[in-house]
């Protein structure tokens, strides 16, 4: 793994700390799938992507005259965009293999993924379709299970990448709770929410580890915006009530390090990026530290098993072509 461990930056590869759009290569003749990219993040990652001449498909549980309307919006800034909509729900794994059934069917191939959506912190303990706790399915195992049923699309471009958000929450005492992974016998909002998070992270490095075993080619990266002003930070009154929005970044200075991860030439395979200012809430870009959690190679590969049996998505074999 080429991330940084316990807070130990690496110097080969380290992006420059005031990379920005200009710094963006061209994505002409790039697809890529954009989840959750009808707000926040999501939305100013596909915006970037399709005016540099990516084809951004952005897949959302919002409805299709939201999605129309999202479109609208990035075409009014970049008239040339190629972007389309796909609704679909992470909540469903159902709606995800329909997603994918489609994407395989209609695309020559998919060059970027970029597994952005969540939630964070419904008060209330809620349950997905198929009975999970809802940040674990949403955030975390949705992407899981959609990275796997588009691989072979990704395993069709030149130079495929799994770019994957986690959060600084993941570092703030998070776990994985095997003995309740899906809080029923107590939720805890903020510990479900760095649960789902920290898995996302794990999930990142697991599938870099498995990729270069298998020979799948695919760079899969980590990517966190610090503490950006979007739907879900605005929102959380924890966080309105202890950061205060003042400091909140804008939601398209957050999206940077992802747009790095997803198109800069150095860009490393199983690293982590986002800022790097006080407890990287902000500030310039770089190597985020990962949380120690996180390089447990025991723990990835039995959470890699849960998720394949919850999802129902078996991955292909390290051995497997």
């Amino acid at each position: 793994m080429s991330a940084c461990a316990g807070g130990s930056p690496i110097a080969q590869g380290q992006p420059k700390p005031d990379w920005g759009l200009a710094d963006m290569p061209s994505q002409d003749g790039r697809i890529v799938l954009v989840t959750g990219g009808t707000s926040g993040i999501g939305y100013e990652s596909a915006k970037a992507l399709a005016a540099a001449g990516a084809r951004v498909v952005i897949a959302s549980h919002s409805s299709l005259e939201r999605g129309e309307d999202v479109l609208a919006s990035i075409r009014q800034d970049a008239p040339n965009a190629q972007v389309q909509y796909e609704k679909f729900d992470l909540a469903d794994l159902a709606s995800g293999r329909a997603l994918a059934e489609r994407l395989n069917a209609t695309l020559p191939r998919l060059d970027v993924l970029i597994n952005n959506a969540g939630i964070m912190e419904p008060p209330e303990r809620g349950v997905s379709k198929d009975g999970l706790e809802m940040q674990f399915a949403v955030n975390y195992l949705g992407h899981f299970a959609l990275t796997e049923r588009l691989l072979p699309l990704l395993r069709k471009s030149d130079a495929p990448r799994v770019v994957t958000l986690s959060s600084i929450a993941a570092r703030r005492g998070a776990a994985i709770h095997f003995e309740d992974l899906q809080f029923e016998q107590d939720y805890d909002p903020g510990d479900a929410y760095r649960q789902s998070k920290l898995a996302c992270l794990m999930f990142a490095f697991e599938l870099q580890r498995r990729s270069d075993a298998s020979g799948w080619g695919l760079r899969s990266i980590a990517s966190h915006p610090g503490v950006s002003r979007t739907n879900l930070q605005v929102n959380n009154g924890v966080v309105r009530r202890t950061l205060g929005r003042f400091i909140l970044q804008p939601a398209a200075r957050g999206a940077l390090p992802t747009l790095y991860a997803a198109t800069a030439p150095d860009a490393r395979g199983g690293s982590y990026y986002g800022p790097t200012g006080v407890m990287e809430m902000r500030g310039p870009l770089g190597f985020a530290r990962v949380p120690e959690a996180a390089t447990d190679a025991r723990t990835s590969t039995r959470l890699w098993r849960v998720s394949e049996q919850l999802s129902g998505t078996p991955y292909p074999s390290r051995a497997a072509d």
